[in-house]
């Protein structure tokens, strides 16, 4: 008898299905859309969401493979992931240059959508650039999140091990790599230029790893989840409220206190190297999220409408890494047509929605062949040749 199927979190389908939401929307270059984003009003955005919700997924998926069958095992189950994910990173960046070339040659696009990515570097170096690709030596900022996403993978059997020595040993090993990438410690983003470049990449592995290792931490239940406390509540509360000031575009312009606060405090909201100030209001908001869903996600659980929208982000959740390669391929496109179009509020309401359709889409086709049909489809039942003979249509020679 096959063991029972683990029932999936709620919480973490419709946080990373929200997650992917707005990273659509965050990719759409030129979207007003993007002026109501988290991300406008706090230190954090739908970056540390995914992070975090991948390591929470992670954990499920790992976790229970490295205690079951040992850590070899689980560390090659680990090594496949990673060959899945780099696999998906190449396909990205190619279907994506081959569209960005294709706007350009038509001709109808105002914007050079080759340029706006900065691409002609790989296209004026190629074979540098292609083994720097190949090597993830060469970065290019729009196709930075799954190489981040691979060498975090990278780490889990190094925690892995380190949590049978002692478990407060892995976590101190995680603060450690955090510190040292605030430090300096990063991966080259252009070694193979033609030029000497010193870019790194944009989000560094060796510090958002603190964000993805804090939900594997507590979805592995090396962390206790935080108690339901009115104080603790108040206190994020403060936090989220308390940063709008410092975040928000329209505080930042009109304020120079503000403005000159920003540019000589940056390395705490640093983004590459994960500011403390963006861990600590990420952790403020999903603690927030985390009360309303509920125990066990309880309030996601509705009829109606809301429970419709709420299912739907869900199924977009589920298939968080097929949405996310197709959402930042399909990004590009959008914010060109959208940039053809004007840009104006009716035609960012079109193109938005056009790409909330599009990743529901990608979502159900990845489910569908995730469910693998062709093994549970039924077989036909024999054609009777009797009967096919008899309703057979007469052909000139049959006919008298």
């Amino acid at each position: 008898m096959s063991a029972p199927k683990a029932q999936r979190d709620p919480r973490l389908d419709f946080f990373r299905g929200l997650g992917m939401f707005i990273i659509l929307i965050a990719h759409i270059t030129g979207n007003p859309w993007t002026l109501w984003i988290p991300a406008r009003f706090g230190f954090s955005d739908a970056t540390e969401m995914f992070v975090f919700c991948s390591g929470m997924a992670s954990a499920l998926a790992f976790g229970a493979v490295f205690t079951r069958a040992g850590w070899l095992l689980g560390t090659l189950q680990i090594a496949f992931r990673i060959w899945q994910v780099y696999w998906v990173h190449l396909g990205v960046f190619f279907v994506t240059l081959a569209l960005m070339l294709a706007l350009n040659a038509t001709e109808a696009f105002p914007r050079d959508e080759v340029g706006a990515l900065n691409l002609y570097p790989f296209l004026n170096n190629t074979g540098p650039n292609l083994l720097g690709l190949l090597t993830l030596t060469y970065v290019p900022n729009y196709f930075d999140i799954l190489p981040m996403y691979l060498v975090i993978l990278a780490l889990i059997p190094v925690m892995m091990a380190l949590v049978r020595i002692e478990m407060r040993l892995a976590i101190l090993f995680s603060l450690t790599l955090w510190v040292a990438a605030t430090a300096g410690l990063n991966l080259p983003a252009e070694l193979w230029f033609s030029k000497p470049s010193d870019r790194t990449w944009f989000f560094n592995p060796f510090a958002w790893q603190l964000v993805f290792f804090t939900g594997f931490a507590l979805m592995a239940g090396w962390l206790p989840p935080p108690p339901v406390h009115r104080a603790l509540v108040l206190a994020a509360i403060a936090v989220v409220v308390f940063s709008v000031p410092f975040a928000w575009h329209k505080v930042i312009g009109a304020s120079e206190f503000v403005r000159d606060w920003r540019k000589e405090w940056s390395v705490l909201f640093d983004k590459s190297d994960f500011g403390i100030l963006r861990y600590i209001h990420f952790l403020a908001l999903a603690y927030l999220a985390w009360v309303c869903a509920g125990p066990v996600g309880a309030r996601l659980r509705r009829g109606g409408l809301a429970g419709a929208v709420i299912a739907l982000i869900m199924r977009v959740g589920q298939q968080s890494l097929a949405v996310f390669a197709a959402s930042m391929v399909m990004a590009r496109v959008l914010g060109a047509v959208l940039d053809l179009a004007g840009g104006g509020m009716l035609a960012a309401l079109a193109v938005n929605l056009a790409g909330f359709a599009m990743i529901i889409a990608v979502a159900r086709l990845a489910a569908f062949f995730k469910s693998k049909p062709w093994k549970t489809a039924q077989p036909r039942p024999a054609a009777d040749p009797v009967a096919e003979t008899t309703n057979a249509p007469l052909t000139a020679e049959m006919r008298p």
